[in-house]
């Protein structure tokens, strides 16, 4: 169950020395073909690292090749020797694989202002080459892992044809789009133009509702390839369904995994004027770490929900507002209802539902809750 589920594609990961654990942190993903479709999704954060400013001129044309990313170091604020770094990388693949520089899309992950040793990375690059193979999607998705605690694989099953994907990704969980990388692969018959739309649609839905702490990356990226190995052309329904439904399950890995979580807290706003709406009072609950600390305390603290809402420019009636925890509705009109210990936190996963009684509009974020091991965590983080 991995990238290389879909038929024309090879992958694998390598250690080069970028990590001081010896593991690995060089992985390769290359598409045989017979086509190049393309499609991709960046950071919304304007500082942005070096292997980023690199692959958006890579993906304007709608064709990649092959993907490598390497763990261990971001590549970024590493001045113009970094982006030289960045950009041999990519000649090196190139040469290996037989095609331009302008067709390799590369990703770095890790700590902000390491400089990557270039010729590691490059002979890391080399090493991963001469393993490339059809069983290397394990390999590669373990050696782009950084405070990940498990890797993160997926696999979506068409009608002929299939969707696999890769993620990395613990901590600086928030839109656009957690701080990760995905590479996702298909044997569909997809054109380029209607890949990048199927997957601005899954991300929008997945990764860009995923609010782990509030805090963006300089890295984020999502690449989509399609070799069109399959002959199937599906419907662009049925392609952006499957596409959508490997996103969440990967975000949902994703939150899973988060730095030091205790809970998975999915906020529903239901009833809002508009989807925007929806997803802004999610979000407003979901960055309140007032609310993600009584969480963590297994406190159904109903009046951070309230306070949060307050916050944002939702339509809504302050003195009509409805909560739920785990299904119990501990607010209605805005007062007590029932009565906050019937409400069980003990669990992981953890519901609250929010009524605006504005509209017919939902929207659900997804975070998790704020403890001490996510303070320890980020206080002491190595790559």
């Amino acid at each position: 169950m991995s990238i290389t589920t879909p038929q024309g594609f090879t992958a694998a990961g390598v250690p080069a020395g970028l990590k001081s654990t010896g593991a690995k942190d060089v992985a390769l993903v290359v598409n045989a073909g017979p086509r190049f479709d393309s499609a991709s999704v960046f950071t919304a954060n304007r500082c942005k690292a070096n292997p980023i400013l690199w692959s958006q001129e890579v993906v304007k044309d709608g064709t990649v090749k092959a993907v490598v990313l390497n763990s261990g170091g971001a590549n970024c604020y590493t001045g113009p020797e970094g982006f030289q770094t960045t950009h041999a990388v990519a000649e090196r693949v190139a040469e290996h694989v037989g095609i331009g520089a302008l067709d390799v899309v590369v990703c770095s992950t890790g700590l902000i202002g390491l400089t990557n040793d270039r010729e590691q990375v490059l002979a890391g690059v080399d090493a991963a080459y001469d393993a490339l193979s059809g069983e290397g999607g394990d390999d590669a998705a373990a050696a782009i892992m950084t405070t990940d605690s498990v890797s993160k694989q997926v696999v979506v099953e068409g009608a002929g044809w299939s969707i696999g994907g890769m993620a990395k990704g613990a901590g600086m969980l928030a839109p656009q789009l957690a701080t990760m990388l995905v590479v996702l692969t298909t044997d569909a018959v997809v054109p380029a133009g209607e890949l990048d739309t199927a997957l601005r649609a899954a991300t929008r839905v997945s990764f860009d509702r995923l609010d782990s702490d509030g805090c963006m990356s300089t890295n984020d990226t999502v690449t989509a390839m399609a070799s069109g190995a399959s002959g199937i052309t599906p419907s662009p329904d049925d392609f952006t369904a499957a596409l959508t439904q490997a996103c969440t399950d990967l975000a949902m890995q994703l939150l899973k995994d988060a730095e030091g979580a205790d809970h998975e807290i999915a906020i529903t706003t239901l009833n809002a004027a508009t989807e925007d709406e929806a997803v802004e009072v999610s979000r407003s609950v979901a960055r309140s770490n007032l609310f993600k600390a009584a969480i963590f305390g297994n406190d159904p603290n109903w009046g951070r929900v309230l306070a949060s809402i307050g916050t944002t420019d939702a339509t809504f009636d302050p003195a009509d507002l409805d909560v739920a925890m785990n299904g119990v509705w501990v607010c209605r009109q805005s007062t007590p209802h029932a009565d906050p210990e019937s409400v069980d936190l003990s669990a992981r996963e953890v519901s609250v539902t929010i009524d605006l009684k504005s509209g017919s509009e939902r929207a659900t974020v997804w975070t998790n809750d704020l403890t001490h091991a996510y303070v320890h965590e980020n206080s002491a983080y190595s790559s």
